[in-house]
């Protein structure tokens, strides 16, 4: 645990697991931004255990669920930040679980490819 990390202490829990823990974002793309992270402190997904790995992925098919029963998206992106080129500003890992909602945007077309809006569209 990190006491300037503002995930190692996160106030409002939506789900967790005995290694991982889900909270909405406080700075929300969408309705229903939510963020899986390891309750363990380290920055980068690559240091992830093999049982982190198991349970976060478990954790964001509980997201999955809880996200679908609120909100009813139409769609999901969901990504990783690893590291400060990449745009991580946290240097806590965590997963991004972003509905998406038909009409959110013009041409969704390339998703996530979107973080480089120029290389967002493709034939």
């Amino acid at each position: 645990m990190n006491s300037t990390c503002p995930f190692c202490d996160p106030d409002e829990i939506i789900v967790e697991n005995a290694l991982a823990v889900a909270i909405f974002d406080r700075y929300p793309v969408s309705h229903g931004h939510i963020l899986v992270l390891p309750k363990r402190h380290f920055p980068d997904i690559f240091e992830a255990t093999p049982e982190e790995l198991r349970a976060l992925s478990e954790l964001t098919r509980r997201v999955k669920e809880f996200v679908e029963d609120e909100y009813a998206p139409d769609g999901y992106n969901i990504g990783i930040n690893r590291g400060r080129a990449a745009g991580q500003s946290i240097m806590h890992v965590h997963i991004h679980f972003i509905p998406r909602y038909s009409g959110d945007r013009r041409d969704p077309k390339g998703g996530i490819r979107g973080v480089i809006p120029n290389k967002q569209k493709y034939p």
